[in-house]
């Protein structure tokens, strides 16, 4: 092991960045080039076909099988000029990645004769295995059958002379087994209560969409450097290693120079991204070393998750091109940044309006208070179920960090936004002109004038409004995005239906329309106000805070995921039609099997480590040190020595002590483990999986993390913080 270390860090020192091929033309010209999207589609379908794609993606009309069999010749037709040679439905089971299953546009006819045939059923559904994957008892190995069906209104791409179909995954019996199934449903529902919600203001508006922007933070650590750390191998993280001397104290990573080898591998990942239609548009060095950042242009909802799961994939293929791997894991490495995926959430109309954006006039901006207020009510309401969608057993570790937003769910707005919500509640509005911005003159010459935003950023909040669209900052950078969007959109179209009934209520007593919806706001300013938070989220005073005002902090997985599973949850989502009661179970027990198995192979992988590597690394130095002090006994008289003898046996008591500990702690976290995994059902296991085995992790590796500091760097067996962050 102790080789494998120094020739890995050998490699990293021969690596050289690998030389980009750019494409000619413009990012425009290419954009979208592996991606059967509406141009292409206007191409090649009739006009018969095109509208009945159109429809089905606007309006959310189905297709009818004849018009899917013009579609799927015609993609078949696209995709082989392209190269592609196979097909695949591609779908988000309830794992942390995406699923496909390849099969080739070749057949044979009955004459034998070799042809290229997709025919529409085989666009429309296919049949995957439905018990090899994680359904919560929704399905079993005797009752296997599933079906992935057509999602047309995200558009077909080729990925490795692959044509890959967007999908969604449900069970025989109809259960949702992924996370797009229940993601469009709880669009439809946004839709509809929002729109009647417009339709206060404007009758001209006809449709609402949710539309999001993700920012996906990552590590890039060399190839070598992987290899030779098992647990990065096997858990996506550092499960032992001293903080290195530096590290991020300096903040001088953060917007620097972004490296070359990674530069390299950014471009390469932007061409790749771009050609798949992804709106990649930024990129930058992120706080901790070794840590980076890449986000693109905002997107319909669906569309959106379904780009970011793209985006994971591709990033982890092409860092082996550049001798790298990627690190998704929300915190790879302990006490420094870990990684989030901000979820950047608004609402737009088929009219073109942002309806999160402050207006020009009066009545635009009564509609976007409408809609802010309304969606921190949802919050409010639903901080529990929200506080769920984002949790797993990466997450954990970051979450209350002080790099990432705490536990408690609050919401962040701004002293404008604020102000003009304490004028609703005293009833006391007069001017809703919060639209303006500010001039900031600097008095520096050929400085131009900054204008300052209707609200500052809170880097603390984990949900916070920044200017035009809420930021679920507390979003983790594994988690496929349609987790705590489906939950987000369903929870305010909840809210905005309750909203409008009650305004209809207040209209029909003889009310004045603005002034029953100004009085339905103030109801709703007024019961969500505690939830409203300005201050710094990682400041001690907040918990105590947050605590007088009711607001929970669930800060474990497996309590926290109960939430799913309560009746408000329930009747949540069967009132919207978005998770049925056995849906919501299922996925409950899914979420608790995974974070029972990922802390279970996190225990076994550091009680290998701990037993067959470190201990006896340890053991080998301290008989180095015995016999040196041997050897001085044997040159000097004891006398003359017993100052540094009396020190190398002290050292050598200390070493010992960590030796004997990790022993005593591995045996007690394997009794442990083996006592949880006598329970039947994974509820019982998550819940002594969190409480008895997971804190030995860090005791356990709290011995072999001094054990670093004492044993000699030449045999230490493991690549240490300083070379995982600052090799590249």
């Amino acid at each position: 092991m102790t080789i494998l270390r120094f020739s890995a860090l050998e490699q990293v020192l021969k690596r050289k960045p690998i030389k980009i091929k750019f494409p000619d033309q413009k990012i425009s010209e290419y954009f979208g080039s592996n991606v059967f999207d509406k141009q292409k589609m206007q191409k090649h379908l009739s006009k018969e076909a095109y509208s009945s794609v159109e429809k089905a993606i606007e309006e959310r009309k189905s297709i009818d099988r004849k018009i899917a069999s013009q579609v799927s010749n015609a993609m078949k037709e696209w995709a082989i000029t392209r190269g592609a040679t196979h097909y695949t439905h591609w779908f988000h089971p309830l794992t942390d990645a995406s699923a496909e299953k390849h099969d080739a546009f070749f057949e044979l006819d009955k004459a034998g004769i070799a042809l290229e045939r997709f025919d529409g059923d085989k666009l429309a559904q296919q049949e995957p295995d439905a018990s090899s994957f994680p359904s919560g008892g929704i399905r079993n190995t005797f009752e296997a059958r599933g079906y992935t069906a057509w999602d047309p209104s995200s558009p077909a791409f080729i990925i490795d002379k692959t044509l890959c179909i967007p999908t969604i995954f449900i069970s025989y019996t109809g259960e949702a087994l992924d996370y797009k199934t229940p993601l469009l449903r709880s669009t439809f529902a946004l839709n509809k209560a929002a729109t009647k919600v417009c339709k206060l203001f404007d009758n001209n508006i006809n449709k609402v969409f949710a539309t999001l922007g993700w920012e996906q933070e990552y590590f890039l650590i060399d190839e070598a450097l992987y290899q030779a750390r098992p647990d990065l191998a096997l858990t996506d993280r550092t499960l032992m290693g001293h903080s290195s001397a530096k590290d991020q104290q300096l903040d001088d990573h953060y917007f620097g120079s972004i490296p070359e080898r990674v530069s390299a591998y950014m471009h390469e990942l932007e061409i790749e991204a771009h050609k798949l239609g992804i709106p990649i548009k930024t990129r930058h060095n992120e706080v901790a070393p070794n840590q980076f950042e890449c986000a693109p242009i905002f997107e319909e909802v669906n569309l959106a998750v379904d780009h970011n799961q793209l985006l994971m994939d591709i990033m982890v293929r092409i860092a082996r091109h550049h001798n790298f791997r990627v690190l998704l894991h929300e915190k790879p490495f302990k006490s420094v940044n870990g990684s989030g995926k901000h979820n950047n959430w608004s609402m737009a109309t088929d009219t073109g309006i942002n309806l999160l954006s402050p207006g020009n006039d009066h009545s635009s901006n009564l509609r976007f208070l409408t809609f802010l207020i309304n969606t921190v009510k949802a919050v409010h309401d639903y901080a529990d179920l929200l506080r769920a969608s984002i949790s797993s057993a990466g997450n954990e570790h970051r979450l209350g960090a002080n790099e990432a937003p705490p536990a408690i769910m609050s919401v962040f707005l701004g002293t404008k936004i604020s102000q003009m919500l304490d004028l609703i509640e005293k009833s006391d509005v007069k001017d809703l002109g919060v639209d303006k911005k500010i001039k900031l003159k600097l008095d520096i010459e050929s400085i131009p004038e900054i204008l300052l935003d209707n609200t500052d950023r809170n880097r603390t909040s984990p949900f916070a409004f920044t200017g035009n669209r809420f930021e679920f900052r507390a979003v983790g950078s594994t988690s496929n995005c349609a987790s705590p969007m489906l939950v987000l959109n369903t929870a305010v179209a909840e809210q905005l239906k309750d909203f409008v009934n009650k305004v209809s209520e207040k209209v029909n007593s003889g009310i004045e329309n603005e002034e029953a919806i100004l009085q339905v706001l103030k109801d709703c300013v007024i019961e969500s106000k505690k939830i409203r938070f300005e201050g710094n989220g990682y400041g001690v005073e907040w918990l105590n805070e947050a605590q007088s005002r009711g607001l929970t902090n669930i800060i474990n997985v497996p309590d926290a995921i109960e939430a799913y599973i309560s009746q408000k949850s329930i009747k949540l989502f069967d009132n919207n039609k978005v998770l049925s009661e056995r849906e919501l179970h299922a996925r409950y027990d899914v979420l608790a099997e995974k974070y029972t198995k990922k802390i279970q192979i996190e225990s076994r992988v550091l009680g290998d480590l701990a037993i067959n590597h470190i201990v006896p690394t340890a053991i080998k130095y301290v008989n180095i040190l015995i016999q040196n002090v041997k050897g001085l006994q044997d040159i000097y008289h004891e006398n003359e020595m017993k100052s540094i003898i009396e020190e190398q046996l002290t050292t050598i008591r200390l070493i010992s002590e960590h030796i004997m500990s990790i022993k005593n702690k591995v045996g007690l976290m394997t009794d442990d483990r083996k006592n949880a995994n006598l329970k039947e059902n994974f509820s019982e296991k998550a819940k002594i999986y969190s409480s008895k085995v997971k804190p030995y992790l860090e005791e356990i590796r709290f011995d072999i993390d001094r054990l670093e500091l004492i044993v000699d760097d030449e045999i230490w067996p493991l690549p240490k913080y300083r070379e995982l962050l600052f090799s590249r």
